[in-house]
C-alpha cells in the first residue's frame, strides 16, 4: 500500500487525513495531511441529492434547494435506526468521489487502505456492519478502528505533545467530546483488545451550539418566523447551528480577547424569496450561561454539571489503576474549561489536549495504517527469532546456574520446614520406625517444594537468574527494534523482571514442572538421608547431650549384636517415647544447619555426575517457551503507538 487514509466520520463534522507509506526508496515519516473535502478540512456531515442527480457534500448540502434527498446528523442513530445505513453509504460515497475528483485518491485497492473510526463502545458485529457499508460504497480495503485508539495513537505520534512510548505502560482515560456524545474509554496497556469502554454520554458540543442558537432566536425580532423556517427546513437550522459552532470555537479559543471585542455572525435565511437575518453572538454572559446554567435540553442541568458528573461516574467504574493521563480529543476539548474540569476531578492525572483536537482522530486513523505496516515487518522478525533456536541456546547455556541457584537458596528452607517437621513427628511417635523416615522425608520435602512459600522463593530465584539471560537476548532483540523504529524497551525482558504488577512475566509453576521438581527432590532426599542419618537413621537419635543415654544403649547393642545387625534392628524398632524425648530438638536443628554447606556441596556434586540430560533439555524448552511467549506478547503491545 502507498497511502493510508483516516476517515473520521462524525455526527456533525467529519475529516479525512492521509499518510504515505514509511517503506520504499525516499519514504519519510511525515505527519498525516488533512485532505479538504468541498474546500473544507473539517466539513459538515451532511449530503443532499439534487433533482439533476448531483450529490452535494458538506456545508452546501445543508441549505441547497431543489433537492430530492438530504441527510444530516445520522451517525448518532446508527445503532438504533436501520435506515441510517443508507445515509452513511451515500455520504461516504460522496466523500470518496470528492477525494478522487481532486486527485487525493484513485479508489484502487492497490493504492491505499481506509481506516474508518467508530465509537469505542461498538461491538464486533456493529463494526463489521459499518465496514460493509464502506465496502459497498466502493471504497478500497477498509478497516474499522476505535476512535479512542486513534486519538491515543495521534497523541503518541505527536511531536507537539511528546507523550512517547511510555504511554503504553500507563493507564489512560481518553475523553472524546464529540458533537452529540462524549465517549469515555479507559485504556491500559495500549492495546485495543484491552480497551474497556467505560461509558458514552449523550452530551456533546452540538448541545452548546443548539443552546447558543436558541438564545439567538429568542433574542431576534423575527423569532417566530425563524422558528417556522427551521421547522419547515431542517437544513436551514443545520446551517445556523454550524455558524453557531464556528462562533463558539472562535470565542473559546481566546476568551480574554473576545471579552473586550464583539464576537458575532449574521446568517442570512431565505423565506419565500425574502432574506431574514439572524444574528448570533457570544459574550462572557452567554458563554457562562451555556456552560453553567441549567437548560431544558439537558434536563434542567448545566453542561458543566453533566460533564463532571459523567466523568466522576466513569472514574468510579474503572476497576484497574487510576488514570495517570487524561487525553482530550474532539473539537470541544480545545475549550480551556473542559481541561480545567478534568484536572479538578482527576487531580493526580496529567490532562492533555492536542494542538488540533478536531483532527486528532483522523490523523490517528491514518497513522494506524503506517503502524500496521511497520508492525507487520517487526512481528515477522520477532516471530523468526522465536521460531529459531536462539532462545533455547541461551537458556541451555545458563541452565546449570539455575540449578546452583536453586540449591543455594532452597537448602536452608527445606531443612527448616521439611526435615524439622519429620523430626517432630518422629519424636511425638507419629512416625513409628526409623525405616519410615526416608519415605516421610520425601513426602514432606515434596509438599514443601509445592507450597506457596517455596514457589515464591523459586520465583525470586528465576527472576534473578533470568537477568543475564535477558541481557544476552538483547543482542538479538535490539537490532530488530532499531530496524523498525521501535524503542528498545519494547522487547527488553529485563524491564519486566523487577515490576511485580506487570502481567507478562515468567511463572514459577510453568517453569518447574512435576518431573523437574520430583527429580530435584529425589536428589535432595538422598543427600539428606545420607548426611543426617548415616544411611540408617541412627544419627537421628544420637545427637546432643541428652542423647548420651541413647548412645549408651546403642553401644551395648553393638557389643551384643554387632554393628550391622544392630543398625538393622534399630531401623525396625518402634522406640519408646521416653527414649525419643531424650533427643534434643535444639541440638538436632543445630546439627542439620551445620551440615547445610555440606548438603549443598554434595547436591551440586551429584548434579555434575547424575544430571539427567533429558530433564535439563525439557526444562530448557519450557523456560524458553515462557520467554518466547513473553516476547510475543510484548511485541503485540507495540501494535499501538511508536514514538
Amino acid at each position: 500500500m502507498n497511502r493510508y487514509y483516516g476517515f473520521d466520520l462524525g455526527d456533525a463534522e467529519s475529516a479525512v487525513a492521509a499518510a504515505s507509506s514509511s517503506k520504499g526508496e525516499g519514504a519519510v515519516h511525515a505527519d498525516p495531511e488533512i485532505l479538504p473535502v468541498g474546500n473544507a478540512k473539517s466539513f459538515i456531515t451532511a449530503y443532499a441529492r439534487k433533482t439533476d442527480g448531483t450529490l452535494l457534500i458538506g456545508e452546501n448540502a445543508c441549505y441547497a434547494t431543489d433537492v430530492t434527498d438530504r441527510g444530516l446528523r445520522f451517525k448518532s442513530r446508527f445503532l438504533t435506526d436501520p435506515n441510517v445505513e443508507g445515509d452513511v453509504r451515500i455520504f461516504a460515497s460522496g466523500v470518496l468521489s470528492s477525494l478522487i475528483r481532486d486527485g487525493y485518491a484513485d479508489g484502487k485497492s492497490e493504492d491505499g487502505i481506509f481506516y474508518i473510526g467508530c465509537p469505542a463502545g461498538w461491538n464486533k458485529t456493529d463494526r463489521e456492519r459499518y465496514r460493509r457499508i464502506f465496502e459497498n460504497a466502493g471504497f478500497p480495503p477498509v478497516k474499522i478502528v476505535s476512535e479512542s485508539r486513534a486519538a491515543l495513537i495521534a497523541a503518541c505520534q505527536s511531536r507537539y505533545l511528546q507523550v512517547g512510548y511510555d504511554i503504553l505502560s500507563k493507564p489512560v482515560l481518553v475523553v472524546d467530546v464529540g458533537s452529540s456524545t462524549t465517549d469515555f474509554a479507559y485504556v491500559e496497556g495500549g492495546m485495543e483488545v484491552e480497551l474497556q469502554t467505560a461509558g458514552e454520554v449523550a452530551l456533546g458540543g452540538g448541545m452548546m451550539d443548539e443552546m447558543l442558537l436558541d438564545q439567538a432566536v429568542k433574542d431576534s425580532p423575527d423569532s417566530a418566523r425563524i422558528r417556522r423556517i427551521f421547522t419547515e427546513s431542517p437544513a436551514w437550522r443545520m446551517y445556523c447551528e454550524f455558524a453557531a459552532r464556528r462562533l463558539k470555537e472562535k470565542y473559546f479559543s481566546d476568551e480574554d480577547y473576545w471579552k473586550e471585542h464583539s464576537c458575532m455572525k449574521t446568517c442570512q435565511l431565505l423565506d419565500r424569496g425574502e432574506v431574514i437575518p439572524l444574528t448570533i453572538s457570544v459574550t462572557a454572559e452567554t458563554a457562562d450561561k451555556i456552560l453553567n446554567s441549567g437548560n431544558v435540553r439537558l434536563g434542567g442541568h448545566s453542561f458543566r454539571e453533566l460533564f463532571c458528573e459523567s466523568l466522576r461516574e466513569v472514574l468510579g467504574k474503572i476497576s484497574g489503576r487510576s488514570p495517570e493521563l487524561v487525553l482530550l480529543t474532539g473539537g470541544v476539548s480545545a475549550m480551556p474549561e473542559i481541561k480545567d474540569w478534568c484536572a479538578s476531578i482527576a487531580p493526580d492525572a496529567v490532562v492533555i489536549t492536542g494542538r488540533e483536537p478536531q483532527f486528532s482522530v483522523a490523523k490517528g486513523l491514518s497513522y494506524s495504517g503506517r503502524i500496521d505496516e511497520d508492525m507487520k515487518h517487526f512481528r515477522k522478525e520477532v516471530d523468526e527469532l522465536i521460531e529459531s533456536s536462539t532462545v533455547e541456546k541461551i537458556v541451555y547455556k545458563h541452565i546449570d546456574e539455575l540449578y546452583r541457584d536453586v540449591v543455594d537458596t532452597m537448602t536452608e528452607p527445606i531443612l527448616d520446614h521439611a526435615v524439622m517437621s519429620v523430626f517432630d513427628r518422629w519424636k511425638s511417635g507419629e512416625i513409628a520406625r526409623l525405616s519410615d523416615v526416608d519415605e516421610e522425608l520425601k513426602t514432606e520435602v515434596d509438599h514443601y517444594m509445592r507450597s506457596e512459600e517455596a514457589q515464591k522463593l523459586l520465583g525470586g530465584i528465576i527472576s534473578g537468574w533470568l537477568k543475564p539471560v535477558a541481557y544476552e537476548l538483547e543482542d538479538f532483540t535490539m537490532p530488530i527494534c532499531s530496524r523498525h523504529n521501535v524503542p528498545f524497551r519494547a522487547l527488553n525482558l529485563t524491564s519486566y523482571l523487577s515490576v511485580t504488577d506487570v502481567d507478562i512475566r515468567i511463572e514459577t509453576r510453568n517453569v518447574f514442572g512435576i518431573d523437574e521438581i520430583t527429580w530435584m527432590i529425589n536428589g535432595i532426599i538422598s543427600i539428606l538421608v545420607g548426611l543426617l542419618c548415616g544411611g540408617s537413621g541412627i544419627a537421628l537419635i544420637a545427637s546432643g547431650l541428652k542423647g548420651i543415654v541413647a548412645g549408651t544403649v546403642l553401644s551395648l547393642m553393638v557389643l551384643l549384636l554387632g554393628k550391622d545387625r544392630m543398625e538393622q534392628q534399630m531401623m525396625k524398632l518402634d522406640l519408646p517415647k521416653a527414649v525419643r524425648k531424650l533427643v534434643s530438638r535444639k541440638q538436632f536443628a543445630f546439627r542439620i544447619h551445620k551440615s547445610a554447606p555440606e548438603i549443598r556441596a554434595k547436591f551440586l556434586e551429584s548434579l555434575e555426575k547424575e544430571k539427567n540430560d533429558e530433564i535439563s533439555e525439557r526444562l530448557t524448552k519450557e523456560i524458553s517457551q515462557q520467554i518466547e511467549q513473553c516476547l510475543g506478547r510484548m511485541a503485540e503491545i507495540v501494535e499501538i503507538p511508536l514514538g
